[in-house]
């Protein structure tokens, strides 16, 4: 059985969660990639909102594994957070959640070190949601982190200990003032410690192996977005992890050839958190419009979220690095009665016009170009079958799918699993 990739398309906060959750019926495991607690997957049905960080998003279907990769870092006490969230569902999780022993572990002092980096930064400061994600990538490839195989290890707790220690004198380099109480960080540290050994650990690629060998259907989840991907984003305002198909294949250690489907996800515009450059980025009314209407704030850390025109350039190039299959566009509906829709087609760059994503995009070095549309005035968030869908829509979607050279399977219209439209 071939595994299944669902990923972002953007700067994150494309909608997955929804997906994953939509697609989950038909797939045996749910398996997370990478990332770590910085990327709120929200799922809503039954009149109840769900943000998820680090379980998978599969979690709330009964037959479904729900597997969290090597890839992934994890964070106890958040993720102990996410379990209380669990036990008013009467959700099994201990049957249905299994963690890989190569996954790594955020520890409290991570947190601090990256407030500390991030405050000394000043006006360059990356954006950090500060939840110790980047340093704890940093220890796994500086080969000083902490896995959660450790755990079931003996000499763990002196791993823990030096590793701290370390973490206090990076702290003191950055010379900034970051008040703390690391006891009582770690009281709460080692209580969901001992929570999560309660779980299965696993070795997760040896178990996905056999399970394709047993014919199970296997979706991979990711987190964030293409364009935050550590080597191919708008470096350096991106995240620690590779959010692109390659990292499917290093975050669950499955073969490149064992790669099926791959589900690209984007929103009808573009939105980003945090700083970095932003093409589209629109800064007056009709940006504000579509920050409201679209709810546009974090689902973890409530911040507001850059709103702009769709940028088919940037798609475009992360369709290509991806190998993308087919395409799902969320919050349709979210465009309803704008008087005129705009799609970024190419950029002129360095007084040249170029069709592809250049080295660098900050805004002193390209104008976005853009071609225009009619907009439609029904209100989409009602609506159960694409038969349905106004004129104006129907363009725009056939406009993207000729463009992208790839079909537009799923369109959302609103945040509820029900409002899935499938084309």
């Amino acid at each position: 059985m071939a595994v299944d990739l669902l990923l972002g398309l953007q700067w994150g906060d494309e909608g997955k969660g929804k997906i994953v959750d939509v697609l989950t019926s038909n797939y045996d495991i749910i398996a997370r990639f990478q990332g770590g607690p910085n990327a709120g997957h929200t799922l809503e049905f039954d009149g109840i909102k769900h943000v998820l960080r680090t379980i998978p998003s599969g979690i709330f279907h009964d037959q479904a594994v729900n597997l969290i990769g090597n890839g992934v870092v994890i964070d106890p006490v958040v993720f102990v957070q996410e379990l209380d969230g669990l036990d008013q569902f009467d959700i099994d999780y201990k049957k249905k959640l299994i963690i890989s022993r190569k996954a790594h572990i955020i520890l409290p002092t991570h947190r601090l070190l990256d407030a500390a980096s991030e405050t000394s930064k000043g006006k360059a400061k990356i954006g950090s949601t500060l939840k110790g994600i980047g340093p704890t990538y940093m220890d796994k490839t500086g080969r000083n982190g902490i896995r959660i195989g450790d755990l079931e290890m003996g000499t763990w707790k002196t791993k823990y200990r030096n590793l701290a220690n370390k973490h206090e004198e990076l702290i003191k380099f950055h010379d900034v003032d970051i008040q703390y109480n690391l006891p009582e960080m770690e009281e709460e540290f080692f209580k969901a410690i001992d929570r999560l050994k309660e779980l299965s650990f696993i070795d997760s690629e040896e178990y996905l192996q056999q399970a394709q060998k047993n014919g199970k259907s296997i979706l991979a989840e990711g987190a964030q977005g293409s364009l935050l991907d550590i080597d191919f984003g708008t470096y350096p305002f991106v995240t620690s992890s590779n959010t692109t198909a390659a990292g499917a294949c290093t975050g669950l250690g499955v073969s490149p050839r064992q790669i099926g489907e791959v589900y690209g996800i984007f929103k009808a515009y573009t939105t980003r958190v945090g700083s970095g450059p932003f093409p589209t980025e629109l800064f007056n009314e009709i940006g504000a419009k579509m920050a409201k209407v679209g709810h546009e704030f974090g689902a973890v850390t409530g911040r507001p979220r850059r709103c702009g025109w769709l940028d088919l350039v940037a798609l475009k190039y992360t369709c290509q690095i991806n190998g993308v299959t087919q395409l799902m566009m969320m919050k349709g509906d979210v465009l309803s009665g704008f008087d005129k829709l705009k799609v970024c087609t190419a950029y002129k760059y360095k007084g040249e016009k170029i069709t592809h994503l250049p080295y660098n995009i900050e805004p002193e070095n390209l104008t976005p170009l853009y071609a225009e549309f009619d907009c439609w005035e029904e209100d989409l968030t009602a609506m159960t079958t694409a038969s349905k869908f106004p004129k104006e829509l129907n363009e725009y979607i056939e406009f993207l799918e000729k463009e992208l050279e790839i079909p537009i399977k799923i369109v959302s219209v609103g945040p509820d699993r029900t409002q899935t439209i499938h084309r």
